[in-house]
């Protein structure tokens, strides 16, 4: 096969963007080789990706590496993203203290396809190879899965810190378990990766991946691995069990929101994970550019990737409506109350005068007294009133841009406000009916 005249950019230019949020390459030599060899021929590096479909959605901790193969193809390289429909079926025991249940055949095809739908949310569908490690292996052999076993002995697997640290407790590892790093390193001698991808975590599973392209005639991959991202808390990794997670599919505001509420120094570790900002930028950025601005650009920008750039301008027009200037979204419920159901004036008439939450001016005559924990219950985002008053004592709920921690507060007729509880938000005004 004959390449064109070579276009790819300067090798120092293309090591400082992949460089770019790497833990660690092995070994970065060999990557400038491989670069200064496909600079020379016209021919791409073959990068790849692989990911077993054992869950039906991604987050943003998924796409940190993604976004790794796509600076590959950004410079010109192929981008082989493979899907694990038979790695998926023995289970990566990578971090496991126990065996993973294998899957069915059935829930890795209904989550693979999910996979091709969400990775093009960063990759650009035109430009990647899609293919499935089933292709390959499910026409392996008794024979050849003998001789690949050959290739690599039990003392060498049990020195993977997981199965290590499972055998001295004593605890079961099962044979499968062991096929699932030769397996996964079969994959690139099936495809002649020149790159494998992965976390930090999959550094032995991409090693193992080297070792077998030498043992098969291949010259050996080079292994570039990316950092654990850590979640909204700032301390553990991204993870949907955690409750710290950013789903790729959530809805922008909801993205937006979360994206807001990091810390400012983990704002720029999201910057160099999760957008394609050169660090030069990034560094000036750091110099120049107030916290709260950067933090609106970095939320816009990740947003914009996952749905739109009109969806993210206007997500940030929502949350700026939310939490600066105390609006809220035209979107969010406008509930109307019958003030006969939240009165509080006819309970304990004017003894509240010096004591209730001065919301609104008093002398005003439309203004009323009413029950905040009525209101909640009112607005559906209390089930009761005794679960209401618990959560006005607990400084959880604002009206308007105030924290209220008193049962009774006054109240503009016919004038809305913003109810928060939490999280939870809602519209809405009082009437006199």
């Amino acid at each position: 096969m004959t390449f064109p005249m070579s276009t790819f950019a300067p090798v120092e230019e293309q090591l400082t963007y992949l460089k770019k949020g790497s833990a660690e390459i092995i070994r970065e030599s060999d990557l400038r080789a491989k670069l200064e060899k496909s600079r020379a021929t016209g021919k791409p590096l073959r990068v790849k990706l692989g990911m077993d479909p054992t869950a039906p959605d991604l987050h943003l901790g998924h796409t940190v590496v993604l976004r790794k193969l796509k600076h590959f193809q950004d410079l010109g390289h192929t981008a082989i993203f493979l899907i694990g429909d038979f790695t998926g079926m023995i289970g990566d025991p990578t971090g496991r203290s126990v065996t993973r249940p294998p899957l069915t055949r059935e829930q890795i095809e209904e989550n693979a396809e999910t996979y091709k739908a969400q990775v093009f949310k960063i990759l650009d569908p035109q430009k990647t190879v899609i293919d499935f490690n089933r292709r390959w292996m499910g026409q392996f052999s008794s024979d050849d899965f003998v001789r690949l076993m050959a290739k690599y002995t039990v003392s060498q697997l049990l020195e993977r810190e997981d199965f290590h640290k499972r055998f001295q407790e004593e605890k079961p590892i099962s044979v499968h378990e062991l096929l699932y790093p030769l397996v996964q390193g079969y994959d690139s001698v099936a495809l002649e990766a020149d790159v494998e991808l992965g976390g930090t975590d999959q550094k032995f599973n991409l090693l193992v991946g080297r070792e077998l392209q030498r043992s098969y005639g291949q010259e050996s991959q080079v292994v570039l691995t990316t950092p654990i991202l850590e979640g909204l808390d700032g301390v553990q990794k991204m993870s949907k069990s955690l409750g710290n997670a950013i789903g790729i599919h959530e809805p922008p505001l909801e993205m937006y929101g979360k994206l807001m509420s990091i810390s400012d120094e983990m704002m720029w570790r999201y910057y160099e994970l999760l957008t394609d900002v050169q660090v030069a930028e990034i560094e000036k950025m750091k110099r120049e550019t107030h916290p709260m601005q950067a933090k609106k650009d970095l939320a816009r920008r990740i947003v914009a990737d996952f749905h739109s750039p009109e969806a993210a301008v206007k997500a940030g027009e929502d949350w700026a409506k939310q939490f600066q200037k105390d609006e809220a979204p035209s979107s969010v419920e406008l509930v109307r109350i019958p003030l006969q159901r939240v009165n509080a004036a006819n309970s304990r008439g004017l003894e509240y005068e010096k004591s209730y939450f001065p919301l609104d001016d008093p002398k005003n005559e439309e203004i009323r007294l009413v029950w905040l924990n009525k209101i909640l219950v009112e607005a559906g985002m209390s089930a009761s009133g005794t679960e209401a008053s618990r959560n006005i004592k607990a400084n959880v709920v604002r009206v308007g841009d105030r924290t209220v921690n008193q049962m009774v507060m006054t109240i503009l007729l016919d004038a809305e406000k913003v109810l928060r509880l939490g999280k939870k938000m809602k519209r809405f005004l009082i009437f006199e009916g």
